[in-house]
């Protein structure tokens, strides 16, 4: 019997559209805006100013903190300004402009193709590299990689997780990275490993991707100390949490993180990630994600250079569907909808989705019918109908009382409702607001 999560979860219709479609490289555009802050914590702090020349993988903006992330430009060129420009989220965020001329890149990248197994540094130096290369969590969390590698005092971890399930709906960039790029992501394992201290590594995949299972497995023969753990699909199981409990059956108290119970997870993406930095000394300026949609001429799987215009990504993929509804950042379940396509892709840019106007009108809320669904599905055994009610009287004690910060904000609640109720709106909201009390005591 195949593991999954011992609480709650659904199975959304998996409609996985470009599994099957290699991995391309999208053109590289006439300008890009590369945001200073694409990853949790603080901006970054640019370095570079206008007329400056600028080269590919070259530092533009220095981390500001121990939860920031250092920012490398994409291309090579001249920095037209540094300005503020309205992102994917809506707001207006400080971004790096850069004309492009030619692709001339960091004579320290190493550009060749030849698979690198020996790692030489250290476990400092790898912890060191990957915070240089603005490594960050490439699942969508975008939390900085060096981080979750630097284990506080007092604390063990035993076991490294390589998070490749990818779980969301359509999205297949992680599925083709393992199929097409398997080597790079097992060495990448073997460094998180050593700089983590630990001899044992699980790569969990669900069973809806039977090649890359194979594949991996295949090639794991030759790499001591991974195991790939087949699982059976159900969503959300890419949660770190719900992850943990499916692989080894540790179940993570409230409000705690994976280190409590000695775990350390990282995403497929960013084991790659980390392969080309610590052993290709090639920062994190490039990342490969997927368009889709049922409407879409061609859903496929591409290579872009982070601050490219999500317009370019979707005239790559055939153009705009006349019947779009809703563009949405990321998946179906977890993603954010775009107001606009004039927007640069990001390190934590995993998708693009365009649905079906038909698809995307929300249907009409109802009163809740006291089904109990959403308590059942609910993976962190909440109670989303009561935190729903909570978060809309504004009962912010209850609510932090009734754990509303151990939400996930997995979508699993809103997707059962028979009622259609906003359930994941206003928790999302609820949720905040506790956070800013919680935030406000400290």
């Amino acid at each position: 019997m195949l593991k999954t999560f011992s609480l709650g979860g659904i199975h959304p219709a998996e409609n996985k559209l470009s599994a099957n479609s290699a991995i391309q490289v999208l053109p590289i555009p006439e300008i890009v805006s590369i945001p200073i802050s694409q990853h949790i914590g603080a901006p970054a702090t640019p370095i570079v100013k206008k007329g400056d020349e600028v080269k590919v993988g070259q530092l533009i903006a220095k981390s500001s903190g121990f939860v920031s992330a250092n920012i490398h430009s994409s291309v090579s060129g001249t920095v037209f300004k540094v300005d503020e420009i309205i992102d994917a989220s809506s707001f207006r965020r400080t971004c790096v402009i850069i004309k492009v001329d030619g692709d001339e890149w960091m004579e320290t990248i190493d550009r060749s193709k030849d698979l690198v197994k020996e790692i030489s540094a250290s476990k400092e130096e790898i912890v060191k590299k990957i915070a240089e290369a603005g490594i960050v969590g490439l699942g969508g969390a975008t939390f900085p990689a060096h981080v979750k590698l630097s284990v506080p005092p007092g604390k063990t971890a035993d076991v490294l997780i390589i998070n490749a399930v990818e779980c969301e709906p359509y999205l297949t960039s992680d599925h083709r990275v393992m199929l097409e790029k398997g080597d790079e992501v097992l060495v990448g394992t073997q460094v998180l490993m050593k700089a983590l201290g630990v001899d044992k590594a699980i790569i969990g995949i669900e069973n809806n991707k039977p090649d890359a299972i194979a594949h991996l497995t295949k090639l794991a023969a030759n790499y001591q100390g991974i195991e790939i753990c087949p699982l059976k699909t159900q969503y959300p199981q890419g949660g770190e949490k719900q992850l943990i409990s499916a692989t080894i059956k540790r179940e993570i108290p409230s409000g705690a993180l994976p280190i409590e119970v000695g775990a350390v997870v990282q995403n497929v993406g960013t084991a790659l990630a980390v392969y080309e930095a610590v052993q290709k000394n090639k920062p994190l300026f490039e990342r490969v994600a997927t368009i889709t949609g049922k409407s879409l001429k061609n859903p496929s799987n591409w290579l872009f250079r982070i601050g490219t215009p999500v317009k370019d990504l979707v005239d790559a993929a055939g153009g705009l569907p006349e019947d779009t509804g809703k563009i949405i950042g990321g998946g179906p379940m977890m993603g954010k909808a775009l107001t606009t396509i004039d927007v640069p892709l990001t390190k934590g840019s995993s998708g693009l989705l365009l649905i079906p106007r038909e698809e995307a009108a929300r249907k009409e809320a109802k009163p809740c019918i006291r089904c109990g669904k959403c308590v059942s599905v609910c993976p962190m055994g909440l109670e989303p109908f009561l935190l729903m009610v909570l978060a809309d009287k504004k009962e912010y004690e209850r609510l932090e009382s009734d754990a509303v910060m151990d939400c996930i904000e997995c979508g699993s609640c809103s997707f059962t409702c028979p009622a259609n109720r906003p359930l994941l709106d206003y928790i999302r909201l609820g949720k905040g607001k506790v956070g800013q009390i919680m935030r406000s005591r400290k």
